[in-house]
């Protein structure tokens, strides 16, 4: 590895707060396949293993930071949850926060085609980022790690606002607890056409979960599916289901 390489990973690493005992791990995190088909350097190593490996850790280490959070929330909610904080738009936002695109090899095709701010690579580059704390300092270093990272995320006083896409929330909760899909239906429509006002409802499995209303069906559907997660939460804390 070259001085300027090694110095610009040991600005990182004073930007992520974590000192790395081997500094390979760093550098193949922050190596993208592009960079290795298009450039001589033999002794490097892209960043895929170490993606597949920190997408496991980071879901365990989520999955845990959740269930000390909320103990009494049921599985759904919890696969909910998950699923909306390991998605790739929340993990490109984390590697924008950490300006990781800034210290990421990428090949010039993918530099040229914007590379550098595809969710998708930065992404995959904070899931491999995840897998180096890994392999240089374990589980717990990762967790701890994580939990700096995702912590702001989980300062919320119901589990589900976690999103403003409520009914993207219901689909994972549907899906994960019941199978199938939420049903949506438009109840009723009012007003003028420059100021109509709709009703619609939700049902999960032939059971009406939740009602709401807004100025368009898109809009009153999301207000049914937050109603319907803010009932099924409160159901989740009653004595009988715990």
């Amino acid at each position: 590895m070259d001085e300027e390489r090694l110095t610009s990973l040991r600005e990182f690493e004073e930007r992520l707060g974590h000192r790395f005992k081997e500094m390979k791990w760093l550098d193949q995190a922050l190596t993208h396949k592009s960079f290795i088909y298009e450039t001589n350097h033999p002794e490097k190593v892209a960043n895929e293993v170490l993606e597949f490996l920190g997408d496991s850790v980071l879901n365990l280490a989520v999955s845990h930071l959740l269930l000390k959070k909320f103990p009494d929330a049921q599985e759904g909610t919890l696969s909910m949850m998950r699923s909306q904080l390991v998605k790739r738009s929340s993990l490109a936002s984390l590697s924008k926060e950490l300006q990781l695109e800034g210290y990421l090899l990428l090949g010039k095709s993918q530099q040229l085609n914007g590379g550098m701010d595809k969710s998708s690579i930065l992404a995959n580059t904070y899931e491999a980022l995840i897998g180096a704390i890994f392999m240089d300092s374990g589980f717990n270093r990762a967790l701890e790690i994580i939990q700096e990272h995702f912590e702001p995320y989980l300062q919320t006083q119901t589990p589900f606002v976690l999103s403003n896409d409520f009914k993207s929330l219901l689909q994972i909760y549907s899906q994960q607890s019941h199978g199938q899909s939420p049903q949506y239906r438009v109840l009723s429509e009012s007003g003028p056409d420059h100021d109509k006002w709709f009703q619609a409802s939700v049902t999960i499995d032939g059971e009406v979960k939740g009602l709401g209303c807004g100025k368009s069906k898109k809009e009153a559907e999301q207000e049914a599916a937050k109603n319907a997660l803010e009932n099924i939460n409160t159901k989740s804390q009653e004595p009988n289901n715990k």
